[in-house]
């Protein structure tokens, strides 16, 4: 769901996982937590209207702005394009608008909510239809919970919590066909920034290395309830199967130390005092662990030091005066095979 500004608090699908437990609502815990939340509203909906009862308000603290408009509910259904025999994993079903068509179009559908309250109203939606026994609600912090197989995720969640939800679904296995998800507008563009763009960052190649994202829809703030203070975008994730031949941790951790200073030179950036040391400890490592007998290694590169490399690696002409903000994939995918093949390790 849409957040217009940072809690503390996680939301409804990745709340405080204080209390939150993982293991799927029964029919009898659902009866239970129906019975006794009528009992304990009863002098609540007498003094309400119906129309008002059927409201549940939202808690803006917990990052819940519920989408109201069933014309934008409808497309993102259309756009994850379920098959009957799908498996749908939904983030923060909220009060439903968008689980009902998913349960109508798909096998089953595995729901993550942290507010009972969102739990309660969902399973009272349900009650007594043919989607009844095709639903099942796990509550709990959705980037905690470990996710259960699923062909097809759908996600509308509070935006504290995009980045965390996103690295998670890229590592996921077994891989999923499609995750369709709703994001703060400028999240959502990061996640296609192209090189030398203002909004392309860490996040951009990290999650262009692992999978194929595009823009879908944009979404307008006034089609949610209440209206959050930024506007939202709908992208289709999908994972490159099969992945990329590359050390992810060690990837990450050369894009996570260029991306610092996107904007400095290459040379500027590795260069530094912190760099040089950690990189010296990780080439020592990986010469022991190699017994200095690494046979990738160019001949001669086991006496140089980590400075040494890099001065002659960001002075060769591809990389010379080059920055983090304009290079691409493959750009990267070379620098780091590079600086590999000279003995230099990122993790």
């Amino acid at each position: 769901m849409p957040k217009a500004k940072r809690s503390r608090n996680h939301s409804a699908a990745g709340g405080d996982a204080r209390g939150a437990t993982s293991a799927p609502y029964s029919l009898a815990s659902r009866n239970n937590t129906t019975s006794s939340s009528k009992s304990s509203s009863t002098s609540a909906a007498a003094s309400s209207s119906a129309a008002s009862s059927n409201l549940i308000a939202p808690n803006t603290s917990l990052g819940q702005h519920f989408l109201k408009n069933p014309a934008v509910v409808t497309a993102i259904v259309a756009k994850a394009a379920i098959q009957p025999t799908d498996t749908i994993l939904e983030i923060g079903p909220g009060t439903g608008n968008m689980t009902i068509p998913l349960l109508q179009q798909s096998k089953h559908v595995i729901a993550i909510e942290y507010d009972t309250r969102m739990i309660r109203e969902v399973l009272k939606r349900v009650e007594n239809t043919n989607e009844e026994r095709k639903l099942q609600i796990i509550q709990g912090d959705a980037i905690k919970t470990k996710f259960p197989f699923f062909d097809v995720c759908v996600a509308n969640v509070p935006y504290q919590i995009s980045s965390a939800l996103v690295f998670k679904l890229l590592s996921h296995r077994p891989m999923f066909r499609c995750a369709v998800m709703m994001f703060q507008e400028e999240f959502a563009l990061r996640l296609t920034a192209r090189p030398g763009e203002a909004l392309y960052c860490r996040l951009s190649v990290n999650t262009q290395l692992l999978a194929k994202v595009d823009q879908l829809m944009k979404v307008g703030r006034n089609n949610f309830r209440p209206p959050p203070k930024v506007e939202s975008r709908v992208v289709r994730i999908e994972l490159r199967n099969p992945p990329p031949p590359v050390n992810f941790t060690e990837w990450d951790g050369m894009i996570r130390l260029l991306f610092n200073r996107k904007n400095k030179t290459l040379r500027s950036v590795l260069l530094t005092k912190p760099t040089i040391k950690m990189l010296d400890e990780n080439m020592k490592t990986q010469r022991a662990l190699n017994g200095h007998n690494n046979n990738n290694m160019e001949d001669g590169e086991d006496d140089k030091t980590s400075e040494q490399i890099i001065e002659e690696v960001v002075s060769m002409d591809q990389w010379k005066d080059k920055r983090a903000s304009k290079l691409d994939l493959d750009d990267f995918l070379a620098l780091l095979a590079e600086f590999n093949k000279r003995g230099v390790h990122f993790a």
